[in-house]
Protein backbone atom coordinates (compact mmCIF):
# COMPACT_ATOMS: atom_id res chain seq x y z
CA UNK A 1 0.00 0.00 0.00
CA UNK A 2 0.93 4.11 -0.55
CA UNK A 3 2.32 5.04 2.75
CA UNK A 4 -0.52 7.03 4.02
CA UNK A 5 0.80 10.22 6.48
CA UNK A 6 -2.20 9.65 8.55
CA UNK A 7 -1.19 5.86 9.18
CA UNK A 8 1.89 6.27 11.28
CA UNK A 9 2.92 4.77 14.95
CA UNK A 10 5.45 6.92 17.17
CA UNK A 11 7.02 4.57 19.14
CA UNK A 12 8.94 5.93 22.36
CA UNK A 13 12.07 4.34 24.07
CA UNK A 14 12.60 2.88 21.03
CA UNK A 15 16.00 2.35 21.20
CA UNK A 16 15.68 0.20 24.43
CA UNK A 17 15.13 -3.47 25.42
CA UNK A 18 11.14 -3.70 24.63
CA UNK A 19 11.09 -0.38 22.42
CA UNK A 20 13.52 -1.23 19.35
CA UNK A 21 11.92 -5.16 19.58
CA UNK A 22 8.59 -3.21 18.89
CA UNK A 23 10.39 -1.06 15.98
CA UNK A 24 11.55 -4.26 14.38
CA UNK A 25 8.61 -6.65 14.74
CA UNK A 26 6.13 -3.73 13.23
CA UNK A 27 8.55 -3.10 10.57
CA UNK A 28 9.68 -6.21 9.46
CA UNK A 29 6.43 -8.64 9.89
CA UNK A 30 4.85 -6.90 6.82
CA UNK A 31 1.83 -5.87 9.19
CA UNK A 32 1.44 -3.47 6.23
CA UNK A 33 0.46 -0.28 8.64
CA UNK A 34 2.07 2.86 6.98
CA UNK A 35 5.10 4.41 8.77
CA UNK A 36 6.82 3.26 12.00
CA UNK A 37 8.16 7.07 13.74
CA UNK A 38 10.92 5.71 16.07
CA UNK A 39 11.25 8.37 18.58
CA UNK A 40 14.71 8.48 20.49
CA UNK A 41 16.66 10.35 22.67
CA UNK A 42 20.09 10.01 21.09
CA UNK A 43 21.13 8.71 17.85
CA UNK A 44 24.06 6.77 19.10
CA UNK A 45 21.92 3.83 19.51
CA UNK A 46 20.20 3.98 16.50
CA UNK A 47 21.96 1.27 13.98
CA UNK A 48 19.81 -1.63 15.20
CA UNK A 49 16.79 0.40 13.70
CA UNK A 50 18.05 1.11 10.50
CA UNK A 51 17.67 -0.93 7.10
CA UNK A 52 13.96 -0.96 7.28
CA UNK A 53 12.08 0.85 4.67
CA UNK A 54 8.89 1.79 6.90
CA UNK A 55 11.04 3.01 9.85
CA UNK A 56 11.51 6.86 10.32
CA UNK A 57 13.76 7.69 12.84
CA UNK A 58 12.82 10.96 14.80
CA UNK A 59 14.61 13.07 18.02
CA UNK A 60 11.85 13.02 20.71
CA UNK A 61 13.40 14.91 23.39
CA UNK A 62 10.89 15.68 26.14
CA UNK A 63 12.35 18.96 27.07
CA UNK A 64 12.10 20.36 23.96
CA UNK A 65 8.66 20.77 22.74
CA UNK A 66 9.33 21.39 18.79
CA UNK A 67 10.61 18.07 19.28
CA UNK A 68 7.24 16.34 20.78
CA UNK A 69 5.34 18.56 18.01
CA UNK A 70 7.36 16.90 15.23
CA UNK A 71 6.88 13.60 16.71
CA UNK A 72 3.52 13.89 16.71
CA UNK A 73 2.67 15.11 13.23
CA UNK A 74 0.06 13.07 11.48
CA UNK A 75 0.61 10.20 14.44
CA UNK A 76 -2.76 8.20 14.86
CA UNK A 77 -0.94 5.38 17.25
CA UNK A 78 1.34 5.55 20.10
CA UNK A 79 3.26 2.88 21.49
CA UNK A 80 4.55 4.32 24.70
CA UNK A 81 7.56 3.52 27.05
CA UNK A 82 8.80 5.84 29.40
CA UNK A 83 11.71 4.70 31.84
CA UNK A 84 11.14 5.07 35.36
CA UNK A 85 12.33 8.93 36.47
CA UNK A 86 10.78 10.88 38.98
CA UNK A 87 9.51 13.35 36.40
CA UNK A 88 7.91 10.54 34.38
CA UNK A 89 4.53 11.55 35.36
CA UNK A 90 4.69 15.25 33.83
CA UNK A 91 6.50 13.54 30.95
CA UNK A 92 3.60 11.67 30.46
CA UNK A 93 0.48 14.36 31.27
CA UNK A 94 2.40 16.63 28.94
CA UNK A 95 2.89 14.03 25.67
CA UNK A 96 -0.91 12.64 26.20
CA UNK A 97 -2.19 16.35 25.92
CA UNK A 98 -0.52 17.33 23.09
CA UNK A 99 -1.35 13.54 21.40
CA UNK A 100 -5.52 14.53 22.56
CA UNK A 101 -4.60 17.94 20.52
CA UNK A 102 -3.32 16.09 17.19
CA UNK A 103 -6.27 13.61 17.29
CA UNK A 104 -4.04 10.48 18.36
CA UNK A 105 -6.36 7.72 17.82
CA UNK A 106 -5.29 5.32 20.08
CA UNK A 107 -2.27 5.07 22.99
CA UNK A 108 -1.01 1.40 23.91
CA UNK A 109 1.37 1.77 26.81
CA UNK A 110 4.39 -0.65 28.67
CA UNK A 111 2.97 -0.79 32.17
CA UNK A 112 4.31 -3.73 34.53
CA UNK A 113 2.59 -6.18 36.49
CA UNK A 114 1.11 -5.23 39.76
CA UNK A 115 -0.03 -1.83 38.42
CA UNK A 116 -3.40 -2.09 39.74
CA UNK A 117 -2.98 -3.55 42.95
CA UNK A 118 -2.46 0.30 44.59
CA UNK A 119 1.06 -0.84 45.04
CA UNK A 120 3.13 0.90 47.37
CA UNK A 121 6.52 0.56 45.30
CA UNK A 122 7.54 3.72 43.42
CA UNK A 123 8.17 2.42 40.37
CA UNK A 124 4.60 0.54 40.19
CA UNK A 125 2.93 3.83 41.14
CA UNK A 126 3.97 5.80 38.54
CA UNK A 127 3.20 3.60 35.69
CA UNK A 128 -0.39 3.44 37.74
CA UNK A 129 -0.48 6.90 37.59
CA UNK A 130 0.15 7.37 34.28
CA UNK A 131 -2.44 4.79 33.31
CA UNK A 132 -4.53 6.87 34.64
CA UNK A 133 -3.85 9.53 32.97
CA UNK A 134 -4.16 7.98 29.67
CA UNK A 135 -7.19 6.42 30.92
CA UNK A 136 -8.66 9.83 32.00
CA UNK A 137 -7.51 11.64 28.16
CA UNK A 138 -10.81 9.45 26.87
CA UNK A 139 -8.08 8.51 23.96
CA UNK A 140 -8.38 4.41 23.16
CA UNK A 141 -5.63 2.16 24.80
CA UNK A 142 -4.47 -0.41 25.84
CA UNK A 143 -2.26 -1.62 28.77
CA UNK A 144 0.44 -3.63 28.97
CA UNK A 145 2.04 -5.19 31.83
CA UNK A 146 4.67 -7.38 31.72
CA UNK A 147 6.63 -9.37 34.28
CA UNK A 148 10.25 -9.38 35.18
CA UNK A 149 12.21 -9.30 31.27
CA UNK A 150 14.52 -12.17 30.71
CA UNK A 151 16.79 -10.01 29.08
CA UNK A 152 17.44 -8.62 32.19
CA UNK A 153 20.07 -11.22 32.75
CA UNK A 154 21.88 -10.18 30.05
CA UNK A 155 21.44 -6.32 30.36
CA UNK A 156 22.16 -6.09 34.85
CA UNK A 157 23.38 -9.48 35.41
CA UNK A 158 25.48 -9.99 32.33
CA UNK A 159 28.64 -8.42 33.33
CA UNK A 160 29.35 -10.68 36.28
CA UNK A 161 27.81 -13.89 34.32
CA UNK A 162 30.45 -13.20 31.77
CA UNK A 163 33.68 -12.28 34.25
CA UNK A 164 33.01 -13.98 37.60
CA UNK A 165 30.19 -16.78 36.29
CA UNK A 166 27.43 -15.94 38.78
CA UNK A 167 24.87 -13.29 39.52
CA UNK A 168 24.19 -11.91 42.85
CA UNK A 169 20.40 -10.98 44.04
CA UNK A 170 18.49 -10.76 47.38
CA UNK A 171 15.49 -12.85 45.73
CA UNK A 172 15.83 -15.98 47.70
CA UNK A 173 13.95 -18.91 45.66
CA UNK A 174 11.07 -17.52 45.26
CA UNK A 175 9.62 -18.08 41.12
CA UNK A 176 8.86 -15.79 38.42
CA UNK A 177 7.50 -16.11 35.51
CA UNK A 178 10.19 -14.39 33.48
CA UNK A 179 8.98 -13.14 29.78
CA UNK A 180 11.08 -12.44 26.97
CA UNK A 181 11.14 -8.86 25.19
CA UNK A 182 10.54 -10.01 22.14
CA UNK A 183 7.09 -11.74 23.05
CA UNK A 184 6.15 -8.37 25.15
CA UNK A 185 6.87 -6.84 21.40
CA UNK A 186 4.93 -9.38 19.30
CA UNK A 187 1.78 -8.98 21.54
CA UNK A 188 2.45 -5.47 21.30
CA UNK A 189 2.41 -5.02 17.19
CA UNK A 190 -0.34 -7.49 17.19
CA UNK A 191 -2.53 -5.44 19.53
CA UNK A 192 -1.58 -1.97 17.92
CA UNK A 193 -2.30 -3.00 14.51
CA UNK A 194 -5.09 -5.20 14.18
CA UNK A 195 -8.04 -3.98 12.81
CA UNK A 196 -11.37 -3.19 14.89
CA UNK A 197 -11.26 -2.05 18.51
CA UNK A 198 -11.09 -5.83 20.47
CA UNK A 199 -8.07 -4.27 22.11
CA UNK A 200 -9.53 -0.41 23.23
CA UNK A 201 -9.39 0.14 27.16
CA UNK A 202 -8.28 -3.50 28.04
CA UNK A 203 -5.38 -4.61 30.10
CA UNK A 204 -2.93 -7.35 29.45
CA UNK A 205 -0.90 -9.03 31.94
CA UNK A 206 2.20 -10.79 29.61
CA UNK A 207 4.10 -13.82 31.39
CA UNK A 208 6.33 -16.27 30.53
CA UNK A 209 4.78 -19.79 30.19
CA UNK A 210 6.97 -21.26 33.76
CA UNK A 211 8.08 -19.98 36.65
CA UNK A 212 11.31 -20.38 37.76
CA UNK A 213 13.38 -19.33 40.60
CA UNK A 214 17.01 -17.72 39.86
CA UNK A 215 18.81 -21.12 40.84
CA UNK A 216 16.49 -22.70 38.79
CA UNK A 217 17.33 -19.94 35.59
CA UNK A 218 20.85 -20.31 36.45
CA UNK A 219 21.27 -24.31 36.05
CA UNK A 220 19.25 -23.29 32.47
CA UNK A 221 21.92 -21.09 31.95
CA UNK A 222 24.94 -23.23 33.01
CA UNK A 223 23.65 -25.95 30.63
CA UNK A 224 23.14 -23.63 27.24
CA UNK A 225 26.04 -21.26 27.96
CA UNK A 226 28.19 -24.67 28.29
CA UNK A 227 30.02 -23.38 31.99
CA UNK A 228 28.53 -23.41 35.08
CA UNK A 229 26.85 -19.98 36.58
CA UNK A 230 25.75 -19.80 40.26
CA UNK A 231 23.13 -17.76 41.44
CA UNK A 232 23.80 -16.25 44.70
CA UNK A 233 21.57 -15.15 47.25
CA UNK A 234 23.14 -11.95 48.52
CA UNK A 235 22.00 -10.09 52.04
CA UNK A 236 19.78 -7.12 51.03
CA UNK A 237 21.87 -4.36 52.42
CA UNK A 238 24.80 -6.28 50.48
CA UNK A 239 22.12 -5.21 47.30
CA UNK A 240 21.29 -1.74 48.34
CA UNK A 241 24.96 -0.74 48.98
CA UNK A 242 25.90 -2.29 45.24
CA UNK A 243 23.26 0.01 44.18
CA UNK A 244 24.10 2.76 45.82
CA UNK A 245 27.73 2.69 44.60
CA UNK A 246 26.42 2.20 41.07
CA UNK A 247 25.07 5.81 41.66
CA UNK A 248 21.21 5.11 41.97
CA UNK A 249 18.94 7.30 43.68
CA UNK A 250 17.77 6.31 46.98
CA UNK A 251 14.38 6.06 45.77
CA UNK A 252 14.93 3.97 42.82
CA UNK A 253 17.20 1.32 44.96
CA UNK A 254 14.21 1.53 47.36
CA UNK A 255 11.39 0.74 44.73
CA UNK A 256 13.69 -2.14 43.80
CA UNK A 257 14.50 -3.88 47.09
CA UNK A 258 10.69 -3.91 47.21
CA UNK A 259 10.47 -5.74 43.72
CA UNK A 260 13.05 -8.05 45.29
CA UNK A 261 10.84 -8.49 48.29
CA UNK A 262 7.97 -9.62 46.33
CA UNK A 263 10.25 -12.27 44.33
CA UNK A 264 11.16 -13.90 47.36
CA UNK A 265 7.88 -14.43 48.77
CA UNK A 266 6.22 -15.87 44.91
CA UNK A 267 3.95 -12.96 44.37
CA UNK A 268 5.51 -12.94 40.98
CA UNK A 269 4.66 -16.29 39.99
CA UNK A 270 1.69 -15.88 38.11
CA UNK A 271 1.18 -16.89 34.68
CA UNK A 272 -0.98 -16.16 31.78
CA UNK A 273 -2.36 -16.92 28.59
CA UNK A 274 -1.35 -13.91 26.55
CA UNK A 275 1.12 -14.15 24.73
CA UNK A 276 -0.68 -17.52 22.86
CA UNK A 277 -4.17 -15.73 22.93
CA UNK A 278 -2.79 -12.78 21.02
CA UNK A 279 0.28 -14.56 18.74
CA UNK A 280 -1.22 -17.21 18.32
CA UNK A 281 2.17 -19.43 20.10
CA UNK A 282 3.17 -20.12 23.18
CA UNK A 283 6.02 -17.82 24.72
CA UNK A 284 9.80 -18.36 24.67
CA UNK A 285 11.08 -20.56 26.92
CA UNK A 286 13.67 -19.74 29.43
CA UNK A 287 15.69 -22.45 27.40
CA UNK A 288 15.07 -20.89 24.50
CA UNK A 289 16.13 -17.06 25.22
CA UNK A 290 19.36 -18.51 27.03
CA UNK A 291 20.43 -20.45 24.11
CA UNK A 292 20.01 -17.31 21.49
CA UNK A 293 21.72 -15.10 24.04
CA UNK A 294 24.39 -17.68 25.04
CA UNK A 295 26.88 -15.98 22.95
CA UNK A 296 26.63 -12.94 24.57
CA UNK A 297 27.10 -14.16 27.70
CA UNK A 298 29.38 -16.56 27.00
Amino acid sequence: MAKDERRTILVTGSTGTVGSEVVKQLASHSLDYGIIRAGVHSTDKTDKLKGYDSVEIVNLDYKRQETITRALKNVDKIFLLNLPSLDMIDICSNLIKDAKKNDVKYIVKLSVMGADAEPENAVVRLHRQEERIIEESGIPFSFLRPNAFMQNFVNYYGRTIKNENAFYLPAGDGKISFVDARDIAAVAARVITENGSQHENKVYEITGQEALSFGQAAEILSNEIGRTISYVNIPKEDARKGMKTAGMEDWLIGAIMEAYGGWRAGHASKMTDVVKQITGRMPILFAQFAKDYAEVLR
